[in-house]
């Protein structure tokens, strides 16, 4: 139990748990965000999801894959892929006594990756798409 005590006072194990719990925040937001686009595109993996469809032809249709969809879904697949490490590997890191300064530039790179990672994953493309649908639609909107 002093163990226990000691780490819990820890500066290091208190940054630990603050960027843990960041990048787990992070990580449990990204299963909403793609229900978000699995209803409002109508795109779904599961039969018993399409429910809200108003005849079996409307359903099958709902069956099937969209690339939004799938973009959001891998991320969320390569957050589990890294983050899940972070939090065993980067514990034990907490209790080996490290610097500080040296645990906080690990704990804030990794953050700021997985950060970066979303955006740019998500983001970026998207972005880029309305950047040239807007393009397109200035240069030949006939009304």
């Amino acid at each position: 139990i002093a163990g226990m005590s000691q780490l819990a006072e820890s500066e290091v194990f208190l940054a630990f748990c603050t960027y843990a719990t960041i990048v787990i925040l992070k990580m449990l937001l990204m299963a909403p965000l793609t229900a978000y686009f699995r209803i409002t595109k109508k795109v779904f993996s599961n039969p018993e999801d399409t429910w809200l469809a108003a005849n079996a032809e409307e359903k099958k249709k709902m069956l099937c894959t969209d690339e939004d969809v799938e973009r959001v879904r891998r991320c969320h697949l390569n957050d589990l892929e890294n983050i899940v490490p972070f939090l065993m590997i980067g514990l034990l890191y907490s209790i080996t006594g490290p610097d500080l300064s040296t645990a906080l530039l690990h704990f804030r790179v990794f953050v700021d990756s997985r950060i970066f990672h979303t955006v740019a994953y998500l983001m970026v493309g998207m972005a880029t798409t309305f950047s040239m649908a807007y393009r397109v639609l200035t240069s030949v909107l006939y009304l």
